[in-house]
């Protein structure tokens, strides 16, 4: 953290508190982009965590959450790349879900159609299954996606109208 501005006093509770807010999401998105890796995702996250403590804060603050997502992306892909593994997503793995309900046949049959949902994303074609959990997984808007993929603001509406299209008509035949 000696790179931050001597100035601001705060950096070191503001990167405390990206650490803690996105550190999970975070780690899970860079999972899927290397195909269920959870030790390369933890070192690929890390590294985005230092290099956030390396720039200044006033470049990044108000978009803190973009630039670490494009970062562990870009370092997603150039691990794949001098692997030469570069695949699409994982096939069939469930993010880890963790939820308080009283009932437990409720619970298993949210965890059922939770499962289903997540096998069909996992059919979409791999920009299509990015966008998405971009966008329902980890909240982000449209121009937010369009910063990290590096696609454009349209692209990402018309690959999440897809989406959603094509998964309705899926859930709808599979009645789920």
């Amino acid at each position: 953290m000696t790179n931050l501005p001597p100035a601001d006093e705060n950096a070191e509770n503001w990167i405390a508190e990206a650490v803690r807010e996105h550190q999970a999401p975070l780690h899970r998105y860079v999972a899927r982009l290397l195909g269920g890796d959870f030790d390369r995702a933890r070192d690929v996250v890390q590294d985005g965590f230092v290099r956030l403590c390396q720039q200044p804060a006033a470049e990044v603050r108000g978009h803190a959450v973009e630039w670490l997502y494009t970062v562990c992306r870009n370092r997603a892909v150039d691990v794949m790349r001098k692997e030469g593994r570069m695949r699409a997503f994982a096939d069939g793995e469930m993010e880890n879900v963790s939820a308080i309900d009283p009932r437990p046949g409720r619970a298993m049959e949210k965890a059922e159609t939770r499962a289903a949902i997540i096998e069909l994303i996992d059919q979409l074609p791999a920009n299509q299954q990015e966008v998405i959990r971009l966008k329902f997984q980890n909240g982000f808007s449209y121009k937010e996606i369009s910063r990290i993929t590096k696609l454009s603001v349209s692209n990402v509406g018309y690959l999440i109208h897809m989406a959603v299209k094509q998964l309705r008509q899926q859930v709808a035949a599979q009645q789920i």
